[in-house]
């Protein structure tokens, strides 16, 4: 799986912050070789970008995998709409019926 340019751009901010290669591939459900290309220069599509400043980093150290954290974010953020909206209407039935 290749990196967008957004992505190297962070992979070479958290390199730059010293943060682990392998804590960097989980990060991005990657193998480990593709972060080291980029760290070392051998990767064509890491030529010519910046880092990402470190307010657009990930947290450091070992992380869930971003791509399943992004996933899971997701799934929690629809299931707290489901929620809320069934408390919505378990308070209207329940005010409608006094």
């Amino acid at each position: 799986m290749s990196l967008n340019t957004r992505e190297i751009a962070i992979v070479k901010g958290m390199l730059a912050r010293g943060d682990k290669q392998q804590d960097i591939a989980a990060y991005f459900g990657v193998n480990g070789g593709r972060i080291s290309e980029i760290n070392t220069g051998q990767c064509d599509d890491a030529f010519g970008v910046n880092p990402a400043p470190e307010s657009d980093l990930p947290p450091a150290g070992p992380i869930m995998a971003g791509r399943s954290a992004l996933h899971m974010r997701d799934t929690l953020l629809a299931l707290r709409n489901k929620i809320d909206a069934s408390l919505s209407a378990i308070e209207y039935f329940e005010r409608s019926g006094e």
